[in-house]
């Protein structure tokens, strides 16, 4: 019984586990905004900001995941240092921090799916040959 797909090898699972923590921690950062659980989103923030620094092959979404981080991160420095905090996050934020931080969601994870449809190679041009490219 011979199998036609490649073993995978360490790398490339370790790719696959990587990808898969950042794309369902960021999908999980608007569901968690959205439904009043916004300290809570600290954990997927986190861990989306983590992977994508931390794995080459995600150096695409870094800038997304970093607006990410970015936008969570100011209500939350405001909900810390404010004098009469509420007792959430969820009901000191203001609505526009809320819509920013699901828009910033968004837009990680539309880029984290377009990226991976485009193959780039390591000095960042397009993989595909150059008669499709011209063909689009």
């Amino acid at each position: 019984m011979s199998s036609t797909s490649h073993p995978r090898t360490q790398e490339d699972r370790a790719s696959r586990r990587s990808d898969r923590t950042a794309i369902m921690s960021i999908w999980a950062v608007p569901v968690l905004v959205i439904s009043q659980f916004a300290m809570l989103a600290i954990v997927p923030v986190t861990l989306a900001l983590i992977v994508s620094l931390r794995h080459a092959h995600l150096r695409g979404m870094r800038r997304w995941t970093v607006a990410l981080a970015t936008a969570y991160a100011t209500p939350l420095v405001l909900w810390a240092i404010g004098p009469e905090r509420a007792p959430s996050l969820s009901k000191d934020m203001h609505p526009v921090f809320a819509a920013l931080i699901v828009v910033a969601a968004l837009v990680a994870g539309a880029a984290f799916h377009l990226g991976r449809r485009r193959p780039s190679t390591p000095d960042g041009s397009s993989s595909e040959p150059s008669d499709f490219r011209a063909a689009r």
